[in-house]
């Protein structure tokens, strides 16, 4: 064969190479990005209170078209897709409640829980309207709780979740930090912040070694938060919203979108 015909054959070939591995990845990025069904658990962090545009259908439940399961199923067309995940929720409630849609094809489960068995609300209650030391014996009460009874309880969701679902990739999504530190800020004092931070700290530890425990992913939205904290000028956190109580210390419709979102979208 003559140079220049092996020349042009050698670069046919490669064009006809590039052009079959070019539709190779584009029929691949055209597939959906998870073959079976998604099934979104959990408290407000993952239902979206705070965020708005709130389901009907969903009742006290509030759960939202801006909450990040909600965005993810829009943006990856799993088969199915079923949010299931509840305003107050404990471990108990997702046991009792939640986990119906759980099955062999479920192919992604997203899970936040655990803040309410450790009485969340009732610690930001007693920091809002009590002194600084009522603040911290409130939230040593917390973390003791954290500490002795609260691993059981992640442990028989998540066992109950792996039994129900046995395929399934399964994300623990955690809590921010509240707070930005050293700043001026009206409201709690610089030692209640702290503590409410280490807190969270506390509860995500204990969340992160359970949910590993199960070969889970832990998703951890501090690092996206970062910046977004409540006193930071740019919070992605409500404060206390004395109008609607309820939305107090969740995450807006930004938080769910940039806090917590990417978290789940690089952990799934």
């Amino acid at each position: 064969m003559r140079r220049s015909r092996l020349v042009g054959y050698l670069a046919s070939l490669l064009l006809a190479v590039g052009a079959a591995l070019t539709g190779a990845a584009s029929a691949q990025a055209a597939q959906p990005a998870l073959a079976g069904g998604y099934v979104a658990l959990g408290d407000s962090y993952s239902s979206g209170v705070g965020a708005g545009s709130y389901i009907s259908s969903s009742g006290d439940c509030k759960r939202s078209t801006k909450a990040h399961p909600y965005l993810w199923a829009a943006a990856h067309s799993p088969s199915t897709f079923d949010f299931t995940a509840c305003s107050g929720a404990r471990t108990g409630d997702v046991l009792a409640g939640q986990l119906g849609p759980l099955g062999s094809a479920t192919s992604l489960v997203s899970l936040s829980v655990g803040g309410n068995d450790a009485g969340f609300a009732d610690v930001m209650t007693t920091c809002v309207l009590q002194s600084d030391s009522s603040c911290l014996s409130r939230i040593a009460t917390a973390r003791a709780y954290v500490d002795s009874t609260l691993p059981g309880k992640l442990d028989g969701v998540y066992s109950a979740i792996r039994n129900r679902a046995p395929n399934a990739h399964v994300v623990v999504i955690g809590y921010p930090r509240f707070y930005q530190l050293g700043t001026s800020c009206i409201g709690l004092s610089e030692t209640k912040r702290k503590a409410i931070n280490d807190a969270s700290d506390h509860l995500n530890t204990a969340i992160a070694k359970r949910a590993a425990a199960h070969g889970f992913t832990f998703g951890d939205v501090r690092g996206t938060f970062t910046g977004h904290e409540i006193c930071s000028g740019s919070s992605w956190l409500h404060s206390v919203n004395w109008l609607n109580i309820g939305e107090s210390y969740h995450p807006t419709a930004a938080g769910q979108s940039g806090g917590y979102l990417p978290v789940l979208t690089a952990a799934a």
